[in-house]
């Protein structure tokens, strides 16, 4: 390891939080006007992300007013102070530059559905499946 990245090391968060493309998130981020601080919302798509271990950002989209806005968020900054995931989105792209272009209806990501497999009972041995039998005449 070399002394880059021992430096690096130090400002990882240990809580860095899961998503993945497509997923909408809300970020909670710290803004400080003057003297006061406060926590500021930002919900959007995440549209991209890249880069690894302190460099990581992630891209949120969302349309406010009409208007795309788009915002670049270090994942281990001090400033993130939480990422929620509101909805996991199903996508085959590792960047959804494309939804730039749409409106509406198009701009929509299916929700990936959470499919657990839980195993079928099985039957025991002393039962038998019973058939209807007609009477023979």
């Amino acid at each position: 390891m070399n002394q880059m990245q021992r430096l690096e090391k130090r400002w990882l968060k240990s809580d860095a939080p899961t998503f993945a493309v497509g997923d909408t998130v809300r970020v909670h981020v710290k803004v400080i006007e003057g003297e006061k601080e406060r926590i500021q919302v930002f919900e959007g798509v995440v549209i991209a992300k890249k880069g690894t271990s302190n460099r990581e950002t992630f891209t949120v989209r969302k349309v406010s007013y009409s208007v795309g806005v788009e915002r670049v968020f270090p994942v281990h900054s001090p400033f993130v102070e939480k990422v929620d995931v509101i909805r996991s989105g199903r996508v085959r792209r590792a960047k959804l530059y494309y939804l730039r272009s749409r409106q509406g209806r198009s701009a929509r990501i299916a929700e990936r559905s959470v499919e657990t497999k839980t195993p079928k009972p099985a039957a025991a041995v002393g039962d038998s499946v019973e058939t209807e039998s007609q009477p023979v005449s």
